[in-house]
């Protein structure tokens, strides 16, 4: 049986939906029905998830957008009020983690992590609010980790981030249910691409496919109570369910789609 979400029609903003996570969840969000913008940095795998999104049904179009510069985010936002009119969903996925140790990092690869995971939760959230207020209504996902949860070895600076991205979260949930608008996070387990087409050429997910062999990921999988890894589409279920009005009881919660590996 299949539930209607009620997405068509709707204008969700994804940013980074290029690559990964984020192209299963423009994907998703296209095979609802709904208006997307894809605000990615990355062009061309950018514009190929958008024709993609588009064969399936969606209307959307790509917004080259750098998350952690505050104009680019006003310029995209600005685009999407000019293209659908409105702003109905912001699903914030744009993130990275280089695992090393803390000590062996330096300042600059701090701040990179850091704007990447969190500056551009606050940009683009700040960019949409006032637009969801005045509609009294707006569904906020962010997308968030396990490691922001429990701590990951040798992703500090990662975990810190996304930790901050989940109390980022709560806490705007609570000054803002009362406009209607429900904010959540979303905690994805081990989701590695499926290929390389899924990634673009500077994600560091492509260079992660060398080091994912059959029995790396075998390990990975070994961890969870379900004994597989995540896809993309495990997590993009869950960002579009909580983007639905089915979810609208649903606000301040932390999500982990990790197949079990963290219970807390």
């Amino acid at each position: 049986m299949e539930i209607d979400l009620g997405l068509t029609g709707k204008t969700v903003i994804v940013t980074g939906g290029g690559s990964n996570i984020g192209r299963g969840i423009v994907l998703t969000f296209a095979r609802e029905g709904s208006n997307i913008v894809n605000a990615e940095m990355d062009e061309k795998q950018g514009q190929k998830t958008v024709d993609d999104a588009n064969a399936l049904g969606g209307q959307a179009i790509l917004v080259k957008t750098d998350v952690t510069d505050w104009n680019s985010v006003q310029a995209m936002v600005k685009k999407t009020w000019e293209r659908f009119g409105k702003i109905d969903v912001l699903v914030n996925n744009v993130g990275m983690a280089r695992q090393r140790p803390f000590v062996e990092k330096t300042r600059k690869e701090c701040e990179k992590e850091i704007s990447l995971n969190y500056w551009s939760v606050i940009n683009c959230t700040r960019a949409v609010i006032d637009y969801m207020i005045e509609r009294r209504y707006g569904k906020i996902i962010n997308i968030s980790s396990g490691a922001g949860r429990v701590g990951v070895e040798n992703t500090a600076i990662y975990s810190a981030t996304k930790g901050a991205v989940i109390s980022f979260s709560k806490a705007l949930a609570r000054e803002l249910g009362r406009y209607g608008i429900n904010i959540n996070a979303v905690c994805p387990g081990w989701v590695v691409p499926e290929s390389s087409q899924d990634v673009g050429e500077g994600s560091f997910w492509r260079q992660g496919l060398d080091f994912y062999t059959p029995e790396v990921l075998r390990k990975i999988a070994k961890a969870s109570p379900l004994g597989r890894l995540g896809s993309a589409q495990d997590i993009a279920n869950t960002v579009v369910f909580l983007a639905s009005d089915c979810a609208s009881y649903i606000t301040g919660q932390t999500i982990s789609v990790d197949g079990g590996v963290t219970m807390v």
